[in-house]
């Protein structure tokens, strides 16, 4: 009788013993998923992106959108020299929409498009996007979103601030090191990560559609 109340009791301790362990392993989850989520927006809020869509999926249509980002990264990097900081960044690019709008119009012009052109900076989502060796997670950035003509071309997007986009025209270029300038150290450790990060951004891409749905 005495044997089966011990294996009962450890029965039963086993029970709880797993139950601690489940509530210990949930917690470690939640509390490294939220440290990773924060990276993540700190990212998002230290970042501009760029958004060009073309006129068409017409071959002169993209070749001219190119141009037209080529001209734009020209611009944005003797403007960037000013002194633009995390801070004033969007309030960098809202001032500066008409220069470059300009520029745009300019640059279709010269190669003989006269269809238009305008620029809105909002929030767009983006999936995750890999750019050379850097990473950024998905999420709502602030968007400088160029759209030529009609707009109903394929797209093109890069990092528009900090200036990391990649392909990059002339002497404009991505530099990795620039991303500890401007990033938080956890969310240039994200960045900067690789391919290691990719499974945890489609977790915290999980987690944060749940916490969306739940409105947590």
């Amino acid at each position: 009788m005495s044997v089966f109340t011990y294996k009962s009791f450890n029965g039963e301790r086993d029970k709880l013993l797993l139950k601690i362990v489940a509530v210990f392993l949930a917690l470690y989850f939640a509390f490294g998923i939220s440290f990773f989520s924060a990276s993540a927006e700190s990212v998002r809020e230290s970042v501009v992106r760029l958004h060009v869509l073309a006129n068409s999926d017409s071959q002169v249509d993209q070749a001219v959108k190119l141009r037209v980002r080529d001209a734009l990264l020209r611009t944005n990097a003797s403007i960037l020299s000013q002194g633009v900081t995390v801070e004033n960044a969007e309030e960098y690019f809202e001032d500066s929409k008409q220069e470059l709008l300009e520029t745009v119009l300019k640059t279709l012009e010269d190669n003989g498009f006269y269809y238009g052109a305008h620029i809105t900076l909002q929030k767009e989502y983006y999936e995750t996007r890999k750019y050379g060796d850097l990473i950024f997670p998905a999420g709502e950035y602030t968007s400088l979103k160029v759209v030529l003509g009609e707009g109903k071309g394929k797209n093109w997007w890069c990092v528009m601030f900090p200036p990391l986009c990649i392909p990059v025209a002339d002497d404009v270029r991505g530099d990795k090191e620039k991303t500890a300038e401007y990033l938080s150290p956890s969310g240039e450790k994200i960045v900067n990560g690789g391919e290691k990060y990719i499974v945890r951004f489609k977790i915290l891409e999980i987690y944060e559609e749940l916490r969306e749905r739940l409105g947590v």
